[in-house]
């Protein structure tokens, strides 16, 4: 056994190493450029904290704090409200089309923010689709504020706030609930005084998630700058560093203040995690099992509705627009055309666009599963001292947004002392690659972790004993527990990868084109049959890849399995 930990040991080393140049020492980096301005290019000037004072004195910059602020607050307790309710009502009751809802949170919580935002934009705008079909122009005034961005929001990351709370009424406590009714408590008391506090941590969480998710997208204001003007935290780096000069200092206070605004965020989901109950349980606990009742008709009615809200004008805006040769031109069938589609299918920045993206996020996702799977051991059968911090390190990325790890990746590999080693890799495809990998970690090690805690350690053990090596007891013992949760992280690794606009946008080479990055450019130069056709054209090709490997992964453990089967008969 002592053979074994003692091989473990520069593994546990290596991937420390590694999470620290893929995750930390760009995050390290934002912090330097904060107290030396130029400390990565060539300046050693010691400027202090100053330059974190200059936000509240300067106007763009107070600005960008204030609407992230204000929108990830009111994101946070809207979304959450409507997330908890619905996972309430899913749990609690029986209704036909009930894993419609289901289906649409897990679409939601795939599906980039930029694009669920230019489909809002595609309908809402004042030349929009339903102002142009049925002559509603008030939906622009309403969408196109701070009110109506909340609202639009919201109904996109609710998701993260359904799932937290979904996953708090797994078990069933209405003894409890019946217990104060034969006390004298009315319904709305035994909701208030009963279930409601069992369910506050899981309350907290989903909405601290949903503000981490909200306060670092870039995806929604990058589709409203065609039509509305809010500066937010994400965007406004983005602009410092596209300007001319660009403002590294800028985009490093920025940055800061923008991660430990998260920082805070996430301490209070811990504390959550901290505060939550699990001793209600007991032996009378059972699996919570959603009842039918008489309204059911009427609850169907409303979640079509709601489906219909957040999905269908979106999503469904995209697709008409993508048929249509004009937006002016209406719905008659004079006004459709397949002349996009047949234009993207010749249009080389497209196809090369397309080629590049997937290509990248399949390296990508193939690396944060290897690293994921090496994580997921160190943490759970090793000794390693500092498992702690690699199991915190893989959490960090999931909570900083892309934008400020683009950053940090900007000052790191953008030195020059770099190109005598032929290492500097800001301005080639290599560093799109490494901030993707960074960025699906948490993604592979929150996928895989959980099925590694299903695997006995005294299985490994019985293993060394007979003298199997670490890289056969991997290979033969915890790759087959394990292989079913490595095709899920991939998939969705791969999935969320490709679509990626902070990453593409902030790191992409010149003249190296990348998927977001051309449709969201269409889209700013108001080319709609463009960018719409160019979603839906590679949101299919997408889909039917993750579908295809799935599925081939699916047929190829069954074979395996056969052969095996046959091999023991014999």
């Amino acid at each position: 056994m002592y053979k074994m930990l003692r091989s473990i040991n520069p593994l546990g080393a290596g991937i420390t190493l590694l999470l620290f140049l893929l995750i930390l020492l760009p995050l390290l980096a934002v912090i330097i450029q904060i107290i030396y301005p130029g400390f990565f290019f060539g300046e050693r000037v010691y400027a202090g904290l100053g330059l974190l004072l200059e936000l509240f004195e300067r106007p763009l910059w107070k600005a960008s704090l204030m609407n992230s602020l204000i929108l990830a607050t009111g994101t946070a307790f809207l979304g959450t409200f409507i997330g908890g309710t619905l996972a309430i009502v899913r749990a609690s009751w029986k209704f036909p089309l009930a894993r419609l809802l289901d289906i649409t949170v897990w679409v939601l919580l795939i599906m980039p923010s930029f694009i669920i935002a230019q489909g809002w934009v595609l309908f809402a705008n004042s030349n929009g689709l339903i102002n142009q079909w049925l002559g509603i122009s008030w939906v622009s005034d309403l969408i196109f504020q701070p009110a109506g961005l909340i609202l639009v929001m919201s109904l996109s990351k609710f998701s993260l706030a359904y799932l937290a709370v979904q996953s708090a009424l797994e078990w069933n406590v209405l003894h409890y609930i019946e217990a104060a009714r034969l006390n004298g408590a009315n319904a709305f008391d035994a909701l208030r005084t009963v279930r409601l506090p069992l369910l506050l941590p899981a309350f907290v969480a989903g909405w601290s998630l949903v503000f981490m998710e909200t306060i670092g997208d870039f995806g929604l204001p990058t589709a409203l700058s065609t039509v509305y003007r809010f500066p937010t935290l994400p965007y406004t780096i983005y602009s410092a560093i596209n300007m001319s000069p660009t403002r590294f200092d800028l985009a490093g206070v920025l940055s800061f203040y923008l991660v430990v605004i998260i920082i805070l965020a996430l301490l209070v989901l811990f504390l959550a995690m901290r505060k939550s109950r699990y001793d209600f349980l007991n032996n009378r606990a059972i699996k919570l099992q959603p009842k039918r009742v008489k309204w059911h008709p009427f609850i169907s009615l409303i979640n079509i509705v709601f489906v219909i809200v957040v999905l269908g004008i979106p999503i469904g805006s995209s697709v008409l627009v993508s048929f249509m040769s004009t937006m002016n031109g209406g719905l008659g069938l004079d006004n459709l055309t397949l002349q996009y589609y047949i234009e993207i299918l010749s249009n080389e920045p497209f196809l090369a666009s397309l080629q590049n993206s997937l290509k990248i996020s399949g390296v990508a996702a193939l690396c944060s599963v290897v690293i994921g799977f090496i994580v997921s051991f160190v943490i759970y059968f090793t000794k390693f001292h500092l498992k702690g911090l690699i199991n915190m390190t893989s959490l960090i990325s999931l909570a900083v947004p892309g934008i400020v790890l683009s950053v940090g990746y900007i000052f790191i590999w953008n030195q020059s002392w770099l190109e005598k080693i032929n290492m500097n890799l800001y301005g080639t495809p290599a560093i799109v690659v490494l901030a993707a990998v960074a960025g699906a970690i948490p993604f592979a090690v929150r996928l895989q972790i959980g099925a590694f805690s299903s695997i006995p350690e005294s299985v490994l053990q019985a293993a060394a004993l007979q003298g199997a090596s670490l890289k056969e007891q991997m290979y033969t013992i915890v790759l087959p527990f394990v292989r079913s949760a490595l095709v899920i992280s991939f998939i969705a690794s791969f999935g969320t990868g490709v679509f990626d606009l902070a990453v593409a946008t902030m790191l992409h080479p010149p003249n190296y084109h990348l998927l977001p990055v051309t449709i969201s450019a269409a889209f700013e130069q108001s080319n709609y049959g463009f960018s719409t056709s160019a979603t839906v054209i590679s949101g299919l090709i997408v889909v039917a890849i993750m579908l295809m490997i799935d599925k081939t992964s699916s047929l190829v453990f069954h074979f395996k399995e056969r052969r095996k089967g046959s091999f023991i008969d014999e």
